[in-house]
């Protein structure tokens, strides 16, 4: 039987953070005239100085919470609810209220996105180098010293100033050009970097080596991280904490070695043991039978219900809060302590370099 202590709200309240940068509250993206939900009353606190890993199945809404993080929902969506951002001086700002020319500046000068697939990102017409110069203008900043900033930023991330400045996108290889984005993404020194599958189309040597590089830059700059992903080995290799999503919720947050060693949801259970790894022989492995619902047809109750081996009618009618299972470890499971006495993980560690992560469609 689950404990009967839970959170007040969705993982999120400002009780439970220390020292926030970034505070989702009931955050929903709707679509369809408010009838179709892709981001479903999600509530987070981002740390200061923090890397947040947030995994889960393609199509669970990860890419949504990072756009609402800036509040660059695709039309005709609508975001509601509350984004608030910490500045540095102890103002705090509502994302969501921001003016269109407040929040174009917002989005580079103090929170910075990064994209999946770089090519997509860059004009192919125009050379790295009138990219930099590009966003410095917009920003009414000096572009002379902006400039020698961004050759500080290439050198960061192992690349010769000169030659990527002078190149054309399509002249750079995937890797050389996805590190190109993070630089210009880093040039007007936000102070949180949102990362959307950045390493997504890279192969897994040059995957470590971006994630080394993000280490030392977050270390350098002071960085805040949120890391969106499918590949829940990668993301350990650099997040403090992760988050979990399903169904366009989150639905297990806790600091990384727990939720690898000790979560408390079926799903994530389930989840980590679809994960290619060499402590299970591959007929250890399990896919996650089912499917995830879509948009338009969340089950009452636990979302992850039909799926679950553990699900009971409470499970099916009503919709877990999360229970505080210790140690900055939240579940949204009305069953958290015998998921962890009979779903067993089929491995004693993840090696973050030792697997590709599995296909995007189940990690």
């Amino acid at each position: 039987m689950a404990s009967n202590t839970t959170l007040n709200r969705r993982y999120g309240d400002p009780a439970e953070a220390t020292d926030p940068i970034i505070e989702m509250r009931n955050a929903q993206v709707t679509y369809d005239d408010g009838e179709t939900f892709v981001l479903d009353d999600v509530s987070v606190s981002i740390e200061r100085n923090e890397v947040v890993g947030v995994v889960g199945e393609s199509g669970s809404g990860k890419s949504m919470l990072a756009s609402a993080m800036l509040d660059a929902i695709p039309d005709p969506g609508r975001l509601s609810g509350e984004v608030l951002y910490h500045r540095p001086d102890g103002t705090t700002v509502d994302v969501l209220e921001l003016s269109d020319e407040e929040l174009r500046q917002f989005r580079w000068e103090e929170v910075a996105m990064v994209f999946q697939g770089a090519m997509s990102s860059f004009n192919p017409t125009m050379k790295i180098g009138g990219h930099f110069k590009e966003t410095l203008k917009a920003h009414d900043a000096h572009v002379t010293e902006g400039l020698e900033f961004a050759r500080e930023l290439l050198s960061d991330l192992y690349l010769d100033p000169d030659r990527v400045l002078d190149s054309y996108p399509h002249e750079l290889s995937g890797g050389m050009t996805q590190r190109a984005l993070i630089a210009l993404s880093l040039v007007l020194e936000p102070n949180v970097l949102v990362m959307d599958e950045p390493t997504a189309a890279l192969d897994l040597l040059m995957q470590r080596s971006i994630l080394m590089l993000l280490q030392e830059l977050k270390e350098k700059y002071d960085l805040t991280m949120v890391f969106i992903t499918h590949d829940l080995p990668l993301v350990a290799a650099l997040a403090d904490r992760m988050a979990v999503m399903y169904a366009f919720d989150l639905i297990e947050v806790a600091p990384r070695d727990r939720l690898i060693g000790d979560s408390g949801h079926p799903y994530t259970r389930a989840l980590l043991n679809s994960t290619p790894n060499l402590d299970a022989p591959l007929e250890e492995m399990r896919a996650i039978e089912g499917q995830s619902p879509a948009p338009i047809n969340v089950p009452s109750g636990c979302s992850y219900a039909p799926r679950c081996p553990l699900a009971t009618d409470e499970c099916r009618d009503v919709d877990p809060e999360f229970y505080d299972t210790g140690e900055g470890h939240s579940t949204a499971c009305h069953r958290w302590e015998e998921a962890r006495e009979t779903i067993a993980l089929n491995f004693e560690s993840i090696d973050p370099g030792a697997t590709d992560g599995g296909p995007e469609g189940g990690v």
